[in-house]
C-alpha cells in the first residue's frame, strides 16, 4: 500500500508550555484501518486535529498524498472527513439537511442520489425526515459519521466513534466502516474499546505523553508483544515445584500449575516442559492455553512508556 498521510517531526506546543505531541513520526498507507489507541490526554485528539486542519503545529511536516498540509489546506480538507468525539450539530435540523447543508460547506453541489445512497448504506434512509434531538444517541453518532461522508473525501478520521453506544450497534456500525474501507476509504480511529481495534484494524498505533510508542500490524503486535499462558489441571494436589522443573518459572495454586512464555518463544520450551512432567511422574486431567490480548498488551506499554 502507498502511504496516504506521513508525518514527520511534529510538535505541539500549547501556552504555558504545555507539549500536546513530541517529535510524532507517523506513516498511515492508503486503504487501511489504523487504530490509535492511548489514555486520556494522551495527544490522540490533537494528533487528529492538526491532520484536519483545525490546530496549528508548532513545527513538522504533514504531507496527504505527497502534498503539504501548510501549501494545500483547502485541497486536503476537502480530501478528509471528520467524525469528532462530540456530537456537533443542530439538534432542530433533520437529517437530511444537515448532510446535504455539510456537503455544500466543502462547495459540492447537491445530489441528492448521492445522499439518499450514503443515508441507505448507514441505516439512516427512515430517519431522514426526523430531527435529530428525536434520534438516539446511536443514530446520532450514524448521523456525525453521514456528514463527515457528505464531501466524498478517501480519508475518514473518528475520534472515539462508539462512545456511548450499546454493543450490537456498535458491531453494526464496525461492519459499516468495513463496507466503507472496501470502497477505498482511509480510516483512522481512535477508541477506548480495545476490543474495537482488535477486531477492526489492520494497525495500531500507541501514543502516551504525546509520543508515539509502537506502531505495527495488529498480529505482530500481538506476537512480538504477547504472552502465552498454559495452564495444568492436576490429577494430584502439587505443594512444591520439583528442581528439575524450576527453570521454567511456573506457579502453582491447588492443583493447578502455570505457565508462561512469550508468544515468540514456542515449541522448544513447551516440549522440555511437557518431558520435564512426565518424568517427574507429574500427570493431569486438562489442559487450558490462553493468549494476551490486546488490551492486556497495550495496558504494559503505556505502563512502560
Amino acid at each position: 500500500m502507498n502511504e496516504i498521510i506521513k508525518i514527520s517531526k511534529l510538535n505541539k506546543n500549547y501556552a504555558g508550555k504545555y507539549q500536546a505531541l513530541t517529535d510524532v513520526d507517523l506513516s498511515i498507507k492508503s486503504g487501511e484501518i489504523f487504530a490509535l489507541l492511548g489514555p486520556n490526554g494522551a495527544g490522540k485528539t490533537t494528533l487528529i486535529s492538526i491532520i484536519c486542519g483545525l490546530v496549528r503545529i508548532t513545527s513538522g511536516i504533514i504531507n496527504v498524498d505527497g502534498k503539504n498540509i501548510d501549501d494545500q489546506p483547502r485541497e486536503i480538507r476537502q480530501r478528509i472527513g471528520l467524525v469528532p468525539q462530540e456530537l456537533t450539530t443542530n439538534m432542530f435540523e433533520t437529517v437530511w439537511d444537515t448532510v446535504q447543508f455539510t456537503r455544500g460547506l466543502f462547495g459540492f453541489k447537491k445530489n441528492n442520489d448521492f445522499i439518499e445512497n450514503l443515508l441507505k448504506k448507514l441505516s439512516l434512509w427512515d430517519k431522514r425526515k426526523s430531527t435529530l434531538m428525536t434520534l438516539s444517541g446511536g443514530m446520532k453518532r450514524r448521523v456525525m459519521i453521514a456528514k463527515a461522508l457528505a464531501h466524498e473525501p478517501d480519508i475518514l478520521f473518528l475520534d472515539e466513534p462508539t462512545a456511548g453506544v450499546d454493543v450490537s450497534l456498535r458491531k453494526d456500525m464496525w461492519a459499516q466502516l468495513h463496507e466503507l474501507r472496501k470502497s477505498g476509504v482511509t480510516i483512522i480511529l481512535t477508541t477506548h474499546y480495545i476490543e474495537e481495534a482488535e477486531e477492526m484494524a489492520d494497525r495500531i498505533g500507541v501514543i502516551n505523553n504525546g509520543k508515539i510508542v509502537i506502531v505495527e500490524e495488529k498480529e505482530k503486535l500481538i506476537k512480538k508483544l504477547g504472552k502465552k499462558h498454559i495452564s495444568f489441571e492436576l490429577e494430584k494436589e502439587l505443594t512444591s515445584i520439583p528442581e528439575r522443573l524450576s527453570n521454567f518459572k511456573l506457579t502453582v495454586k491447588d492443583k493447578t500449575l502455570n505457565y508462561e512464555y512469550d508468544s515468540k518463544n514456542t515449541d522448544v520450551h513447551i516440549s522440555k516442559l511437557f518431558d520435564a512432567l512426565k518424568t517427574e511422574g507429574i500427570t493431569y486431567k486438562d489442559i487450558n492455553t490462553k493468549q494476551s490480548s490486546l488490551e492486556e498488551i497495550f495496558v504494559e506499554l503505556v505502563k512502560n512508556s
